[in-house]
């Protein structure tokens, strides 16, 4: 038997709990359901800190529970399927949950399995493999950085959309200043070895982390894509553009893995041919499904995928959808803002802001495309409480 709900959101990380938020503190509020099978919820971009040894881990994570916005339902369970004919969603343990509106906040996937080596190695101290992008592994990082004792540092960047992009090289930073504070950076090599063809997605900001990897003496190797992994010999083989491989031994080597949607959304009829959902990325509701919505890492929006981002799209995508309840016209639009924090090293932030047109969106009354502790303070302090006590309470 089918339970019916007014508004179901699939996904209770910084994107459904911000709209849930927003949407229970109207004064018209909906009924609003939450599914999501985690009892953790994590601030994800404190992880670079963590692993450059400035915060311990444990300050990212909070119970998924105290932050259920109040009046809201919390399904704990995993979605299976999505039948938006049907108006429906199925979970793992065989709930069917109609809907009358949907909002898709699922997020992304990591696909550790993808890059042979990977899985088996990541975290493991013998295997110089380490990676901020979970909570299981991002201790390791620290504690590679930390014992490191010179040689060759590989850092990559995979093809695909990543959570907050700049990411991959923040971490890089941290390391190589940190290799100069231990006394063993005459004897590293640091290497970014990125499969994309440009460094950084916005042009003004990638000249500028150009420019400082050039002054640090690191290399950017671009359209490097790690393939395979040898943790017995500690080799990591990289295809090149044009489909040619080389082999690079590394001491320590700090991988981003490949992303994409999670396998639900890839299978079913709200995706686009890339496994997202295909969403107006003005308006952020689907392009074939006008009771369904998205925003976040698992939508097809060309912008990076980062919780300001998000911060963008949720009033837009709260106020169309609660115009589609009243049977009024779309108004909000979403200019595809998003936000980056470069840590470019200890007490150091490049500030990146920009849009769908990729030229820089400053918040600022100063030049962000430089290194200045003030921004870096920002990040490392108050970015973190406006997060837990003012985004996902729906106050921003």
């Amino acid at each position: 038997m089918s339970e019916v709900h007014d508004v179901l959101i699939i996904g209770g990380g910084s994107g459904g709990l911000t709209v849930g938020a927003q949407l229970r503190a109207r004064p018209d509020a909906p009924a609003v359901t939450i599914i999501e099978p985690s009892d953790k919820h994590y601030y994800q971009p404190l992880w670079t800190l963590v692993g450059g040894g400035i915060f311990p881990r444990k300050d990212s994570e909070r119970n998924e529970a105290d932050f259920i916005p109040p009046g809201a339902t919390w399904i704990q369970d995993a979605v299976a399927t999505i039948d938006p004919m049907a108006h429906s969603v199925t979970t793992v343990t065989g709930r069917v949950l109609q809907y009358e509106q949907l909002v898709v906040a699922a997020g992304v996937q990591l696909d550790w399995t993808a890059i042979p080596g990977l899985a088996e190695s990541v975290g493991k101290p013998r295997t110089g493999v380490v990676s901020n992008y979970s909570y299981d592994t991002v201790a390791s990082t620290w504690e590679a950085i930390r014992t490191f004792r010179g040689g060759t540092a590989i850092f990559t960047e995979p093809k695909t959309a990543v959570k907050c992009g700049g990411a991959p090289q923040k971490i890089m930073y941290l390391a190589e200043e940190s290799f100069r504070r231990q006394g063993v950076r005459e004897k590293t090599r640091v290497l970014f070895m990125n499969a994309k063809a440009s460094n950084f997605t916005a042009p003004a900001y990638g000249a500028t982390l150009r420019r400082l990897c050039e002054e640090r003496g690191i290399g950017i190797l671009l359209e490097h894509e790690l393939i395979e992994i040898r943790p017995d010999t500690r080799d990591a083989v990289f295809r090149l553009a044009d489909g040619s491989t080389i082999v690079e031994h590394y001491d320590m080597m700090h991988v981003t893995p490949p992303h994409s949607a999670p396998d639900f959304l890839k299978t079913s009829p709200l995706a686009n041919p890339d496994g997202w959902v295909s969403v107006d990325k003005s308006t952020l509701q689907h392009t074939s499904f006008q009771d369904v919505f998205a925003l976040g890492d698992c939508s097809n929006l060309p912008t990076s995928k980062t919780g300001a981002a998000v911060r963008g799209q949720a009033p837009v995508l709260v106020a169309n959808l609660m115009a589609l309840r009243h049977h009024e016209p779309l108004v909000g639009v979403y200019d595809g803002y998003t936000a980056c924090p470069v840590v470019t090293g200890y007490g150091k932030l490049v500030m990146a802001e920009f849009d769908y047109t990729k030229t820089p969106k400053e918040s600022f009354p100063f030049d962000q495309n430089q290194e200045r502790y003030s921004m870096y303070a920002l990040k490392a302090y108050a970015l973190p409480r406006l997060y837990w006590h003012g985004m996902l309470r729906g106050r921003m």
